[in-house]
């Protein structure tokens, strides 16, 4: 069984067998973390404008450097076979290759940190952090929003799998069992789950995100090292998202990275999915390579499929759309050519 929110599955399953029911999932994550948003926005920022957006929420610069970051997360995704929030999630399932992908992750930060000073420079410097809701009224901002995933969800019908009869069941024990870990689970109830769950993490702490704790860890140590200087121009004045801070101890951003490799792992066992993934010095490279192009894309954008596209989308900001339309451009293009099977043949 395989997630349906993980992004790469759900653009693999959209893009090589035009089946649509994954995106649907995400489609409602966005509205209901919205929803919730806005509330929350309401009760903090009671006149939203240009001038009083929310800090704490995941509303980055929207310029050519977030188009180029979501280009190569994007491609990164083909290539290594798994997003960064989706690697921790397959590595206990088998799939061995998340290990050296992770590892290229942690590279391509590196590299992102290196070519920091450019890129934000040359492209994010004085780019505007687009909130849909300053000056706007969260009412409207929420209608447009939930408009465009009704006119995306519409779309999407194209590709919508006729549902098949399951006939008559008894439900028992077992077929409990084949429901929750044999069969995919439905993308309202999944979706809806995600987006509860995303409120729950802004109101309570800071928005759902899973790539702080890689980049930060990254960062201290090359810092340490002396490979960087301490201070960053942007990361540590102005800018929202994933942001990589200075640290020596396990974020909350940390534990969620722990909390879904445990939970995966309670899934996969019980749901016969642990397989282990068929490795060889080539694809482990790819993997490799394919890490590297989502640590550099998650750096120079702030985040991930997480961090940006659905606590960026769920807080009405620009820069949530704009990355994951660069992203699904680039995923789009890499299974329409099968660069997932050249950079692992036997393995998809």
């Amino acid at each position: 069984m395989h997630s349906p929110v993980e992004a790469t599955c759900v653009f693999r399953d959209l893009f090589e067998k035009h089946d649509s029911r994954g995106m649907y999932a995400i489609l409602v994550s966005i509205a209901v973390g919205t929803i919730g948003y806005a509330v929350i926005f309401s009760t903090r920022i009671p006149t939203p404008t240009a001038d009083n957006v929310p800090t704490d929420a995941h509303i980055a610069p929207v310029s050519l450097a977030l188009v180029i970051a979501g280009l190569s997360f994007g491609l990164g995704m083909v290539i290594s076979g798994g997003c960064i929030a989706g690697h921790p999630y397959r590595l206990p399932e088998g799939h061995l290759r998340s290990i050296p992908a992770l590892l290229g992750v942690v590279l391509g930060f590196g590299l992102g940190f290196l070519s920091w000073d450019t890129m934000y420079s040359r492209f994010i410097l004085g780019s505007p952090a687009t909130w849909l809701a300053a000056d706007n009224g969260y009412a409207l901002a929420v209608l447009l929003q939930l408009g465009v995933l009704v006119c995306l969800g519409v779309w999407l019908l194209r590709w919508n799998p006729p549902v098949q009869g399951r006939g008559d069941r008894t439900v028992d024990a077992t077929e409990v069992r084949r429901l929750v870990f044999f069969k995919r689970w439905p993308a309202l109830f999944t979706g809806s789950s995600v987006g509860i769950l995303a409120i729950l993490a802004y109101y309570k702490d800071q928005p759902l995100g899973v790539t702080q704790q890689i980049s930060s860890m990254t960062r201290t140590s090359m810092t340490e090292a002396g490979w960087m200087e301490r201070l960053m121009p942007g990361l540590d004045e102005r800018l929202a998202g994933c942001v990589a801070i200075m640290v020596d101890t396990i974020t909350t951003n940390g534990w969620l990275i722990v909390g879904i490799v445990l939970a995966s792992l309670a899934v996969a066992l019980p749901g016969r999915c642990v397989r282990l993934e068929k490795t060889t010095a080539f694809n482990s490279v790819t993997a490799l390579g394919g890490g590297v192009l989502l640590g550099w894309g998650a750096m120079i954008g702030l985040g991930c499929t997480i961090g940006v596209l659905l606590s960026g989308t769920q807080a009405l900001a620009l820069s949530g759309w704009v990355f994951g339309a660069a992203m699904v451009l680039a995923a789009g293009l890499g299974f329409r050519f099968g660069l997932h099977r050249k950079a692992a043949p036997g393995v998809f």
